[in-house]
């Protein structure tokens, strides 16, 4: 009976405008962070995720003090963060050390912006774990208008930033410019994380852009398909988690990571059984041959 009535008010607020609006925002970061997370992972940088979003978080909290949009807020400090990750993180022997004093000084400085604010608590908690109406209809503007400078740049980066991504030495050495395409990456980076902090929080925005790329990555090889299956599980992921959350009206950020958790331990299950088949064949195959 409970489930009959949490499937109508599911329905019933599906209706809503604003519900609408944080829909098409769930889709279009299911896609941008389904397209970076491929790439974010093969170049190591799953923890600069987590960086970025802290210094989106900082730059919320002072929009949240100031009165402003918190999302002018999320990506100014999203973009001031990988920019600092793009000037001092260029060496994988110094990226993790500058990603965790650029998070430590985030946290600190959104921490302290937070305590200043004296308005609603939900927008403070909104913040960090994200809500279902951080997106009206002005933010979704700045969010397309984001995302689709996101999209765009990608699209024309993304082969040469392959490349320097599977392999940065031999790129270099054919003349790619992978410095500068990292620091364009770290940007992408910034920007992507910022859109991630408005649904689902600075807390847990890892669960878009690196979980379901992780378990695209334990499925195949392929950049191609993995590329396709990273942009599935991220929606799958993002509009399935803003869709349980309605009728409980917990965080959506909640179901998210649930979601994109299970899909990676149903991912690394497949990839244990498929490895345990292809070795038994293996084996069967040479004591054939012998």
């Amino acid at each position: 009976m409970d489930s009959l009535l949490d499937l109508e008010l599911t329905v019933r607020l599906l209706s809503l405008g604003f519900v609408q609006t944080a829909l098409l925002a769930a889709v279009i970061l299911g896609l941008v962070a389904g397209l970076l997370g491929p790439l974010i992972v093969m170049r190591g940088m799953a923890f600069a995720v987590h960086g970025t979003a802290e210094l989106a978080f900082t730059g919320a909290a002072a929009a949240l003090l100031l009165g402003i949009g918190v999302s002018y807020g999320a990506l100014a400090g999203a973009v001031v963060a990988a920019l600092l990750l793009g000037l001092f993180g260029n060496r994988a022997s110094d990226r993790d050390s500058v990603i965790g004093a650029i998070l430590a000084f985030g946290l600190g400085v959104g921490v302290l912006l937070l305590w200043l604010y004296d308005g609603r608590a939900s927008n403070k908690f909104g913040i960090l774990v994200g809500q279902i109406v951080a997106i009206d209809s002005t933010d979704l503007v700045t969010f397309l208008v984001a995302s689709g400078v996101v999209l765009l740049v990608l699209a024309v980066v993304y082969r040469p930033l392959l490349f320097a991504s599977v392999d940065p030495a031999v790129a270099a050495a054919r003349g790619v410019p992978v410095g500068l395409l990292g620091m364009v990456f770290a940007v992408l980076l910034g920007v992507a994380s910022a859109l991630g902090v408005q649904l689902v929080g600075a807390l847990l925005v890892m669960s878009l852009m690196i979980t379901p790329a992780a378990a695209a990555l334990r499925v195949t090889n392929s950049p191609a398909r993995t590329t396709m299956l990273s942009v599935l599980f991220a929606e799958l992921s993002a509009v399935g988690g803003l869709v349980l959350s309605l009728a409980p009206g917990l965080p959506v950020s909640v179901f998210v990571a649930g979601i994109s958790f299970a899909i990676y331990l149903a991912c690394r299950l497949f990839g244990y059984l498929r490895a345990r088949r292809s070795a038994g064949t293996g084996s069967v195959q040479h004591q054939q041959h012998l």
